[in-house]
């Protein structure tokens, strides 16, 4: 006799055939649908602009960058790592240019990814992205624990840091901003024990936990504090207009665009190689994967929405859930535009220093506080490029900031790859030998030269050159000029042994 369970349609053998993974994925997109929810909202809002476009943002990323090839278990949507530059951009620009800028990228992101330009941002040095990460990370504290407060962030991030000491004691002498900040600190308290209670109840994500303890505290004692305000989905959805396109234009607002690209693009990338260590499936794509990252930012300027990446929490959350396919992001998607669409007035009861709590808490995870020291200790130069891009981007912005970073970054690969060595045979008779090897650029000029130049003027000179695997043009002429001039003092003339023509 056939059980009902067996006749049901989701477990016919056809079906079972078809979505093999279905129960693991839909298991893990609403784990997913619970974690992306609170950060949705908590990044648009720190972002200055509607609560409900971090949700279309998210949404966009389960259906349209979830549904394309690239990385099958990231999942995408708004970032707190991009938070800083929306705000910036949004009261540089205002909210009608955010579209134009996202739409932007997109588009530049899918010229990219057909032009397979995608492995290249696997060569941006790895202290580059940590440091933009830490600078990011301590902006974001800086402005949220004002938020926190229920006062108003200065604009720049040197300000954040150094108004906290007058923000503190003004905190201090207000109610209304002690019980704010204390609901905040309430938040992060939440989320950092959470994870040490038993593995069931952290079936509920801690940020969901979190906001939803914070909203029921503000609503049971009527707390007076500032909360999430709502304008309804499709009066958010504003696509850029003519005039918004006209601010194509400005310099600056070009800038932007390639700071949104340039980040967004390597946070999506460098996310996809950490979630690869995570899960033994299909390897990321990454031409196809910017390519969906494209399509996800282009749709989303298209919207006036927040632009999009990768993101690593909601993506190791899914993998954590037991995701096997692309289905478990795209359902997350799903969920969130249920959301959005039947129970949008449920954001109006989310306490705003609930989600500054939970930005805190993002920010600080920004900041590689564990790898600081062990990098110090074996790759100084390194740890200088992390520490210089963090604080050039507190003291700067964003884009000067990750520039200062990757060209740190080219000049100390430069400087070692110049790497050279100088060795003098003096056997007190006959010709004195030297003996170059490694590589000979303008960089190692002075101290090529300063070498040579010590060695006495009235013996015979051999330079070996042949153990070079570099000797460039610069070089080449300064090491021809020295010989001539100790040639001409009287000696003999200067024996050269060349290098490989290869190495020339």
């Amino acid at each position: 006799m056939t059980s009902i369970a067996e006749k049901t349609p989701e477990n016919s053998p056809g079906n079972a055939r078809k979505f093999p993974h279905l129960r693991q994925d839909f298991t893990a997109s609403l784990v997913v649908f619970l974690v992306a929810l609170p950060l949705c909202v908590g990044v648009a809002v720190a972002s200055g602009v509607p609560a409900e476009l971090g949700l279309v943002t998210g949404i966009v990323g389960g259906l349209v960058t979830g549904l394309l090839p690239g990385s099958s278990l990231q999942v995408s949507g708004p970032a707190a790592g991009l938070t800083v530059l929306v705000f910036g951009a949004v009261d540089s620009y205002g909210l009608a240019a955010l579209g134009v800028i996202v739409l932007a990228t997109g588009l530049i992101q899918l010229g990219m990814g057909a032009l397979k330009l995608g492995r290249w941002f696997r060569a941006i040095s790895l202290s580059v992205v940590e440091g933009m990460l830490a600078g990011i990370g301590l902006v974001l504290i800086a402005g949220q624990l004002y938020s926190a407060a229920g006062l108003e962030a200065p604009a720049s991030g040197i300000d954040k840091l150094t108004g906290l000491p007058g923000a503190a004691a003004d905190a201090l002498g207000s109610t209304e901003a002690l019980t704010s900040l204390a609901l905040g600190a309430g938040t992060v308290a939440v989320m950092v024990l959470w994870k040490r209670l038993p593995k069931r109840a952290q079936t509920v994500p801690g940020a969901l936990a979190a906001v939803g303890l914070a909203t029921a505290l503000t609503a049971a004692f009527g707390l007076s504090v500032a909360t999430v305000e709502v304008s309804g989905l499709l009066d958010v959805i504003q696509p850029p207009g003519a005039d918004a396109f006209g601010e194509l234009a400005n310099v600056g607002l070009l800038g932007t665009i390639v700071a949104f690209t340039l980040i967004a693009s390597a946070e999506s990338l460098f996310s996809a190689a950490a979630v690869d260590r995570l899960h033994k499936g299909p390897r990321t794509e990454y031409n196809k994967e910017l390519m969906a990252q494209g399509a996800g930012n282009t749709v989303c300027g298209l919207l006036g929405a927040l632009p999009m990446t990768a993101v690593i929490v909601r993506s190791s959350a899914n993998v954590s859930a037991g995701a096997r396919t692309k289905a478990s992001r795209v359902m997350h998607g799903v969920w969130l535009l249920l959301f959005a669409a039947l129970l949008p007035s449920v954001l109006a009861l989310i306490p705003l220093p609930a989600l500054a709590g939970i930005l805190v808490h993002a920010g600080w995870k920004l900041i590689p506080f564990r790898s600081i020291v062990p990098l110090w200790r074996d790759h100084r130069g390194e740890a200088l490029i992390l520490v210089v891009t963090a604080v050039s981007i507190v003291a700067v912005n964003m884009f000067e900031g990750v520039l200062i970073g990757i060209a740190l970054s080219v000049i100390k690969t430069a400087w070692e790859a110049s790497h050279l060595k100088l060795e003098v045979v003096d056997k007190g008779a006959g010709p004195i030998q030297a003996h170059l090897t490694g590589n000979a650029t303008f960089l190692r000029l002075p101290k090529i030269l300063e070498s040579l130049e010590a060695l006495p003027q009235d013996r015979p000179v051999e330079l070996d050159l042949s153990g070079l695997h570099h000797l460039d043009h610069a070089c080449r002429t300064a090491l021809e000029n020295w010989a001539e001039r100790h040639s001409s003092t009287g000696t003999d003339p200067v024996k050269v042994t060349e290098p490989a023509k290869a190495a020339v």
